[in-house]
């Protein structure tokens, strides 16, 4: 058995990363070819169809196109498998939703078993390094390797929900002006498709572009009422969900939905207030830290000092 050493170990390392760089640079290679019908007439069909649409999203650079056809199912199976261990796969979709990715629960499921092989690795070099001078390195490693894999997967998970909350954040930010700019389109006549359209396309936050996704679900066909409804339901934010309760309501009832829109927005900005002190009560304790162990110190510090040096000094 060859001896791991720390330059064999980084050897390894170098050269999966220059293998997977020249990869990625021949997958970036055009193919030579002309293309199909379909190609060419996705673009043009984005609105009608699905397939056109799947067809002309934007997709990330696969380096290992046919090891990666190859080895789905046995990718598949591993996702299965870590789903039944892990579960949440609803949790995995509203998060994937909130955060504003594209990518499927199957997709987060290959990216937890990727995050999981590049710890085990990580994880399984950093225990034969740790123990080449023990004496059982392979128990070391092994136990590296496992919880290389779980820091792994949680490193995925961790991420993936840092996304969701960052982007809930802000939309629970923009909620109090999209809501009064929405009550006040309302009020000087406009239908709430329009409202909804305006907002849309004069916004740039993520709201106005969950917003305009509602739009054009409407523009394809679907009931409004329904795209709002399936807008709270995907978003699974509680803000959000009380707004479209409230417009289902009025639009149900037929109640004048400029006055619940007001409201609402009342309610959003109150709320916002809300967010905003507790946030401040949160950091209250955290804004000691520098008091306590810096100023407090430099103060004692320059009131002590003297006096210490007059003592010094007359001894």
């Amino acid at each position: 058995m060859v001896p791991v050493t720390p330059s064999i170990a980084l050897a390894l390392l170098a050269g999966a990363a220059l293998g997977t760089g020249l990869w990625l640079l021949v997958s970036l290679a055009p193919r030579i070819g002309r293309p199909r019908l379909t190609t060419r007439l996705a673009p043009y069909l984005v609105d009608v169809s699905a397939e056109a649409r799947e067809m002309t999203r934007p997709r990330s650079v696969d380096p290992l196109p046919i090891v990666g056809a190859v080895l789905a199912p046995l990718v598949a199976g591993l996702g299965r498998v870590l789903e039944g261990v892990l579960g949440g796969a609803p949790i995995i979709r509203t998060r994937l939703r909130q955060a504003g990715s594209t990518l499927t629960v199957d997709a987060h499921r290959a990216r937890q078993l990727l995050g999981a092989a590049a710890g085990a690795v990580v994880g399984a070099v950093a225990g034969l390094i740790a123990g080449r001078e023990g004496v059982g390195p392979i128990p070391i490693a092994a136990a590296g390797l496992v919880a290389g894999a779980i820091a792994g997967i949680g490193a995925t998970d961790a991420l993936l929900a840092r996304a969701a909350r960052r982007r809930v954040a802000r939309m629970s930010e923009e909620l109090p002006t999209v809501v009064e700019f929405l009550a006040l389109s309302v009020s000087a006549g406009e239908s709430i498709l329009d409202a909804l359209r305006r907002i849309a396309t004069t916004g740039s936050g993520e709201l106005a572009g969950e917003l305009g996704r509602v739009v054009s679900r409407v523009d394809a066909g679907q009931p409004i009422a329904r795209a709002l409804a399936e807008l709270r339901d995907e978003l699974a934010m509680p803000a959000v969900a009380r707004l479209v309760d409230q417009m289902l309501g009025a639009l149900e009832r037929g109640t004048p939905l400029a006055d619940v829109l007001r409201a609402q927005a009342l309610d959003a900005r109150e709320e916002s207030k809300r967010r905003i002190l507790e946030a401040a009560g949160k950091r209250e304790v955290a804004m000691l830290v520098p008091l306590v162990f810096l100023i407090l110190p430099v103060t004692v510090l320059f009131a002590i000092w003297p006096g210490l040096m007059v003592l010094q000094l007359g001894l």
